[in-house]
């Protein structure tokens, strides 16, 4: 008689399944961190039950109560939304047809806000150092915040005067200019830069976060100076995903109060600012948001705006603005024919003429 017992194998729990499923499919950290943390809310709202146990009335209650008592954004409630379609479909394997008819919150059409050229040098003016490099960065080639923080020195190209932004908004890579008034600023900065790689690498510290299957695939290239981050953060971290530590790229917090900072001291009044965090709400609005790339009116967002604006202004065609920015539909684009200094939509009035 064979007495041995045979261990019995427990299956992953609920959230470990979602975070597995949200790796396969190489999602971000940020957005696997909100979609357990909505998942998690969506079970405690209802009593720690078990999803499978929940339907359509119990989703719309949830939805409802974060537009009524947490006063969220649409575009909160829709990442909400999102979550548990995520954990339905490809966690649970469960086909609900009545998931698909919930209704998503409408987001309001906002004009963005834009800087003139005046108030832009008014900002820049304030400006120095990293923040005031990544600013000017932001201006110049009309990349997002995050793109700005994760550009790596391999996708710098002097030769062409050209920045490549690789896994944008969408996982698409596009190229973008380099402003020719940055061309030294950059190069003597990425002396200094290259100074801080060599410390790191005598160290056994040079090692960086490599997208997908790269740190497998080649295992020597993540401390190659190609694949340094450009803006590096201060000090080391721990990669939450694999627990090693290593220099990750600048914190977008830090640039986005230089920039508010610079703003409060031009005097201009246009920004919009981050949205305040209540207490008592665990999520941040604008945090979620930017977790999962949603627009979010940050102090450095208007950079961009005003890059796609000034280029309309110049005449620049609308589908060549289009393509610097990275929208997928033009319609994306066209808001920004709205705010130019010619009246509605660009259009000069024939009584001017």
């Amino acid at each position: 008689m064979n007495n041995e017992i045979t261990p019995q194998t427990t299956p992953p729990k609920l959230l470990d399944q979602v975070r597995d499923k949200i790796r396969v499919r190489h999602y971000s950290i940020r957005t696997e961190t909100q979609y357990v943390q909505w998942i998690k809310r969506f079970i405690l709202f209802h009593g720690k039950h078990h999803p499978r146990e929940l339907g359509a009335v119990e989703v719309e209650a949830f939805l409802t109560n974060l537009a009524v008592e947490g006063n969220v954004s649409a575009s909160t409630q829709n990442q909400a939304l999102s979550a548990l379609l995520f954990l339905y479909r490809e966690v649970l394997g469960v086909k609900l047809p009545w998931l698909d008819n919930v209704v998503r919150a409408k987001k309001p059409q906002r004009l963005p806000s834009v800087l003139n050229r005046v108030e832009v040098a008014l900002v820049l003016e304030r400006m120095d150092g990293v923040y005031g490099l990544m600013a000017r960065l932001l201006y110049g080639t009309g990349m997002r915040l995050m793109e700005c923080c994760r550009l790596r020195v391999k996708d710098i190209d002097f030769g062409q005067s050209e920045i490549l932004i690789r896994d944008g908004k969408g996982g698409k890579d596009r190229v973008t200019m380099l402003p020719d008034t940055l061309v030294q600023t950059l190069q003597g900065y990425l002396v200094k830069r290259r100074l801080l790689y060599q410390d790191d690498l005598g160290k056994g510290m040079a090692e960086v976060f490599l997208p997908d299957a790269l740190a497998r695939k080649y295992p020597s290239a993540a401390s190659e100076w190609a694949w340094q981050y450009v803006f590096p953060s201060g000090s080391y971290s721990l990669d939450p995903r694999s627990g090693r530590e290593r220099r990750h790229h600048i914190d977008e917090k830090l640039l986005q109060r230089a920039v508010k900072k610079a703003v409060a001291l031009s005097g201009i009044t246009k920004l919009a600012t981050p949205h305040p965090c209540r207490a008592r709400r665990p999520l941040h609005r604008a945090t979620v948001s930017q977790a999962v790339g949603m627009p979010t009116e940050t102090p450095a967002q208007p950079f961009r705006h005003s890059f796609a604006t000034h280029l309309l202004e110049s005449g620049y065609d609308i589908r060549t603005v289009q393509e610097l920015l990275g929208h997928s539909d033009v319609s994306t684009t066209m808001i920004y024919t709205h705010v130019l200094n010619k009246g509605g939509r660009g259009v000069v009035s024939p009584l001017d003429r």
